[in-house]
């Protein structure tokens, strides 16, 4: 199946565009934590794509994109949650330590909720490495056996 990768700031724009893209699989990538809840609730689509890099961490904790709440949503509606490869190999240094704890976070979340992840990626990744990096960030067996790189 193809995938399409949804970008659109505007609520309406982008349920014209998932309306368009039925037979497509839907990623929908946002910065805005609002928007991306609203997708969640409201739109069909497949996985919703956290991007960590330009994020700032709260005073305490980190800011991943996704809480209890979202992750429950994300569960009741059969939403997957991407994981972004390209910003992680791009990233070095402190960057690539925050958004390496980020990804550890969220799977953590997503076990917890028994939410399926995918890795989303531009370059070719082999089905092996992919396995061997969920494993050593931290996901269950359960959830690497699933994975494979989606193609965008």
């Amino acid at each position: 199946m193809q995938s399409i990768i949804l970008t659109q700031t505007n609520f309406n724009k982008l349920k014209e565009e998932i309306k368009k893209n039925k037979d497509k699989k839907r990623i929908f990538t946002s910065e805005d934590d609002e928007l991306n809840r609203k997708v969640l609730e409201k739109l069909e689509i497949n996985i919703l794509l956290l991007n960590q890099k330009n994020r700032k961490d709260f005073a305490k904790q980190r800011n991943s994109g996704l809480n209890q709440v979202l992750a429950k949503i994300a569960k009741k509606n059969k939403i997957q949650i991407g994981i972004n490869i390209d910003e992680l190999i791009s990233s070095q240094g402190k960057t690539k330590a925050q958004i390496l704890a980020r990804i550890q976070q969220n799977i953590k979340l997503c076990n917890k909720n028994k939410i399926q992840m995918q890795f989303i990626s531009k370059s070719k990744q082999t089905p092996n490495s992919l396995k061997a990096l969920g494993s050593t960030l931290g996901m269950p067996t359960w959830m690497t056996s699933k994975l494979v790189n989606e193609d965008v």
